[in-house]
């Protein structure tokens, strides 16, 4: 089933509005992650003054450890916010 409406046919026979909003506010999450990543680890990982048009070697480390580290931080950011619901 589709966010957009395209798996099972929604109640009044149109487009489901509700999925439809879910789904930008994913697309919008994923865009914010994305772009809070770029931000992040270029500004660590890379030199301002562009030697070469491909990224060197510790650059391209530099970029996999610091979006790495990015989601497991995230993992457990989530995993910590789901345990304090759950006891709330």
């Amino acid at each position: 089933m589709s966010f957009l409406g395209r798996g099972a046919p929604s109640p009044a026979g149109g487009v489901n509005h509700e999925r439809i909003e879910m789904a930008i506010n994913e697309i919008d999450m994923v865009s914010d992650v994305f772009n809070r990543i770029v931000s992040s680890c270029h500004a660590k990982c890379i030199s301002p003054r562009y030697a070469e048009g491909d990224l060197n070697k510790g650059e391209s480390v530099c970029i996999d450890r610091c979006v790495a580290k990015f989601f497991e931080v995230n993992k457990k950011v989530g995993e910590k916010m789901q345990s304090a619901g759950a006891s709330a």
